[in-house]
């Protein structure tokens, strides 16, 4: 999977997704205070106190070839709504986990998520040649466990004490994945639902 983590840019009817870059900040900002999303304890998004440490790790990331960082603008305003990333990257098995994704309150249940995570999955199956992609959050955070679920993943089990949280809580973390056989079929069933959101 040679140049998996070139810059790229995904578009679809309703977002854009481009690389992430520092001069996003007060844009990402704006869109984590839409719901104060960092006030969400069993998630991992930047408040004003956070968001240099958190776009600066996501920078050196994706200089260390780690990961691809991206925002997501919402075409119809062309603002800032969330960020998302290609993370954890296996390149030599062809694997790669899609995660830090949030969404700003006032799109979540929009059909943004589904078309993102379209764009997403399309560019992995069907550009680099995966053979699967992974997601993974907390136990507790049961709205993205479901909307994982909805995606057409399927729970892979539970990694238990998998780490420390920001509170100190020990957490265990549900992992899921799509594998490159299942891709046409979580594909029509994404493009259905794309379509009856729009």
């Amino acid at each position: 999977m040679k140049n998996w983590l070139e810059p790229i840019e995904l578009e679809g009817d309703l977002v854009k997704l481009i690389p992430l870059r520092e001069s996003h900040k007060p844009d990402m900002l704006a869109a984590t205070s839409d719901g104060n999303l960092w006030e969400l304890w069993y998630t991992s998004v930047p408040s004003k106190e956070t968001l240099d440490a958190y776009v600066d790790f996501a920078i050196s990331e994706a200089e260390e070839g780690r990961a691809l960082p991206f925002v997501i603008l919402e075409k119809t305003t062309n603002h800032v709504v969330g960020s998302t990333r290609f993370c954890t990257v296996d390149a030599p098995n062809r694997r790669v986990e899609i995660g830090y994704t949030w969404y700003s309150k006032s799109v979540q249940r929009t059909g943004i998520n589904t078309e993102c995570k379209y764009l997403l999955l399309q560019h992995a199956f069907e550009v680099r040649d995966a053979i699967a992609v992974e997601f993974k959050t907390n136990f507790f955070n049961f709205p993205s466990r479901n909307a994982i679920l909805r995606l057409g993943a399927k729970q892979d089990g539970i990694i238990r004490n998998h780490r420390i949280d920001k509170q100190g809580n020990i957490r265990d973390t549900v992992i899921f994945s799509i594998l490159n056989s299942e891709w046409p079929t979580v594909k029509t069933s994404l493009e259905y639902k794309m379509k009856r959101t729009y």
